[in-house]
Formats: C-alpha cells, structure tokens, sequence
C-alpha cells in the first residue's frame, strides 16, 4: 500500500458558509478615505508655522521625497484597487488590497514628507 496523499488531501478545502471575502468592501472603502487622509495631510502640514512661512513667502523651505513618488504611488493605488474589485479569485484580492494600502500609504507619506525639520 502506497503511503503518498491522494491529490484530495493537498487541495485546500473550501471557506465555510458563514465566511465571507471582504477584500472588495476594505478596497472600496480604502480608496474613499484616501482622499481624505490627503485632506488631512494637508491641513497637518499648514497648520505649522514653518510650512506655512515656506507657502506663503518661501522662506525655510526644505526638500522632501522626490515629487514623482506621489502620481506613482496614486496610480499605483488605482491600479490595486481596481484589481481588487474585478479579480475573480480571493488570494488575487487580498494581495491586491495589501497593495493598494501601501500604495496609498507612500503617497501620503510623499506628502508628510514635506514638514520641515524642527529649529536647532
């Protein structure tokens, strides 16, 4: 008798009943409050004095991340989402999402990157 498992016993078996795939829902509601979080970041940024300064008059500017990361990380973000929701199997979403969050999260952090450092 030969002791290798049958090809039934390596495939995974289905999600039970009461499991559903909310990759679709977290994807939705991801891109919703992306903007908002970008809103955020904004206000964030301007609220500070050296900011501000460096808005309105150009003085104590600093450099921050390159510009070009934040079109490519919301292109990026897009693109996830999108493949996110029009994916068919659960592991393509969940992966999908994943990277969309850290998509978003560069873009913000592109943003944020912008705050000056502090006075010595």
């Amino acid at each position: 008798m030969d002791d290798t498992p049958s090809p039934s016993a390596i495939t995974p078996s289905p999600a039970p009943e009461g499991a559903e795939d909310r990759t679709r829902l977290w994807a939705g509601v991801s891109a919703a409050l992306f903007p908002v979080a970008l809103v955020g970041a904004v206000v964030l940024l301007l609220s500070s004095v050296r900011v501000s300064g460096c808005v309105t008059y150009g003085v104590e500017c600093t450099r921050g991340l390159p510009w070009w990361l934040f079109p490519v990380g919301v292109g990026a973000a897009g693109t996830a989402f999108l493949v996110a929701l029009a994916a068919s199997r659960p592991e393509v979403r969940r992966w999908a999402l994943g990277a969309q969050l850290l998509a978003e999260c560069t873009a913000i952090l592109v943003v944020l990157s912008y705050y000056p450092d502090p006075p010595a």
